[in-house]
């Protein structure tokens, strides 16, 4: 969250304040005195909740850019001196709940896609030039929900609202219009059927998980849990670890497929897993990380301590599985992950991973980063999970590198523990950066670190650098590119055209940020902010090349 409101900030708006990329809360820059018009790169804050930048001196039109900012729900820019027509890009920010425009000099017609807002509680368009009819359907329908007032040129078609009804010559424009809109929808009808059922569905779907959910799940018992997961049944079991198991469950009351992890309270540490779990989830909040729904602390059936999280459900499984197929699914094995796939779950991960070393107060170090703790959710996006490890970090240096009091031994699991931490060196989000940088050299070479090969001081890490960069693609997963009938991987990315060469480049430079977060001294690695932005540049340049 960037708050800079009620100052004296004159000036234009800085461009590079739109790549702070860990910005998922909020910003907010009203009341100033900024002016100019605002940079066509405030799209970049794709990940952003509520946007402010109210009550300022701001001129121009809105940027279309804004449109990619699909997550916003809050969007205030009124009081400025903003002109032209409102984007037509608004109609991807689907999941808006507050848009106020008052206030500014913008002209043409209400966008009639507004109406189709579901979940828009409050939009506010009034003192403006606006002209034409007003819509009638959503949110239009209730009058306290709208302001329009101070709008001179529009009108309306009812005298309900309190506007000159609009002239004879645009009701029959509109109601022309309103003919060949379904007429056309009607000769489309028959084939857009099916989709228009998928639409529904995940309309449906998405409308689920926008509303609060689970509130019959605040006071959860023993016997739901049991009831939910088929009485822990072997068939329901998703993964298990050594602090827990992690069934599949449905309850009677929620439509949603949801994850139970339940803590294996026998083993050493496991209460405290538990709560440290409960602690590092309740306080982060982010795209990239597995959400924790309820929690329940209870007594089982003998009378012994149970404890278990209710955590959302990710339908493609764990990273581990799909870099190691070993399961059938109804097509067979698992698909390959493609370049694009490993790309963009590289990015995620560094994205959860920047957010918690940097954005989190105190910072938190995940400390048991893996494939089998990074979950892919139903379109192949990664998030961070299982926190029974994390650490707060407290700082009292000025280093950019913070870490924690102390270190009673290891944390994490072989061949992704920091070499440090086995000389007793404290907790560091240092040690988060090897573990990343190790999964990306596995996602890339498909070899674990703990492989039978790495013996006699060779490892992961030095078994690509021998490699790099002129044979690196010697050690690359056979399946990261598609190999053609007239040669192999190796071969096609050696002979290659300029898209092969292009490609070859993404992978080069992606090895490249997999060795240097692994390097085995700490000071030497970089910070995860500047991992997130490497692989966001490497991620842009791979889809340049299939844009």
């Amino acid at each position: 969250m960037l708050n800079l409101s009620w100052n004296s900030l004159d000036g234009r708006i800085p461009k590079k304040l739109f790549t702070l990329s860990s910005l998922s809360i909020g910003m907010d820059l009203s009341h100033n005195r900024l002016s100019g018009q605002i940079p066509l790169e405030i799209g970049g804050l794709i990940n952003l909740g509520l946007l402010s930048i109210s009550n300022n001196q701001l001129s121009g039109q809105i940027p279309s850019t804004l449109g990619q900012c699909v997550h916003l729900e809050s969007l205030h820019m009124e009081g400025n001196l903003l002109e032209g027509k409102i984007p037509k890009s608004f109609s991807d920010m689907r999941g808006i709940i507050e848009l106020d425009l008052s206030r500014n000099n913008l002209s043409g017609e209400i966008p009639e896609r507004f109406e189709s807002f579901s979940s828009l509680n409050l939009l506010n368009l009034s003192f403006n030039n606006l002209e034409g009819p007003v819509p009638t359907g959503g949110i239009f329908q209730n009058k306290s929900m709208v302001y329009i007032q101070g709008n001179k040129k529009l009108c309306g078609s009812s005298p309900l609202l309190k506007l000159p009804l609009c002239d004879a010559k645009t009701s029959r424009k509109n109601h022309t219009a309103k003919i060949l809109k379904v007429l056309g929808l009607s000769a489309l009808s028959l084939l857009l059927l099916s989709c228009l059922a998928i639409i529904l569905l995940k309309k449906k779907k998405v409308e689920r998980a926008a509303q609060p959910s689970f509130k019959e799940l605040k006071k959860l018992s023993y016997a739901d849990i049991v009831k939910a997961t088929n009485g822990f049944s072997s068939s329901n079991l998703v993964g298990s670890g050594k602090s827990g198991s992690v069934y599949r469950a449905r309850f009677e009351f929620e439509e949603r497929t949801v994850a139970v992890k339940v803590f294996k309270l026998d083993q050493l540490g496991a209460p405290k897993s538990f709560l440290a779990e409960c602690e590092a989830l309740r306080n982060t909040r982010h795209r990239n990380l597995v959400r924790v729904i309820t929690a329940c602390s209870t007594i089982d059936s003998s009378g012994h301590q149970f404890k278990a999280l209710i955590l959302e459900y990710m339908p493609n499984g764990s990273l581990e599985s799909w870099l190691y197929p070993t399961k059938l699914n109804k097509h067979g094995l698992k698909s390959p992950l493609s370049l694009g796939s490993r790309i963009t779950i590289a990015m995620d991960i560094a994205s959860a991973l920047d957010y918690l070393h940097n954005s989190c107060v105190p910072s938190v170090a995940h400390c048991d980063l893996k494939p089998s703790n990074v979950l892919l959710d139903d379109v192949m996006g990664a998030r961070l999970a299982d926190f029974g490890l994390a650490k707060f970090l407290h700082s009292f240096s000025h280093s950019c590198h913070q870490s924690s009091t102390s270190l009673l031994g290891p944390r994490g699991s072989i061949g992704y523990i920091a070499p440090e931490y086995g000389f007793g060196s404290k907790l560091s989000t240092e040690g988060d950066v090897y573990s990343y940088g190790i999964i990306i050299l596995e996602m890339l070479t498909g070899k674990r670190p703990t492989d039978e090969m790495f013996t006699d001081g060779l490892n992961l890490h030095k078994f690509v650098e021998k490699a790099f960069p002129q044979k690196i693609t010697e050690v690359l997963d056979p399946c990261i590119v598609p190999s053609s009938e007239d040669g192999d991987v190796h071969d096609n990315l050696k002979h290659g055209n300029n898209a092969t060469n292009g490609v070859k480049s993404c992978i080069v430079h992606l090895v490249k940020l997999g060795l240097s977060c692994s390097t085995e001294t700490p000071k030497d690695r970089p910070t995860m902010q500047d991992v997130y932005a490497e692989v966001i540049t490497i991620k842009e340049a791979f889809a340049a090349l299939h844009g």
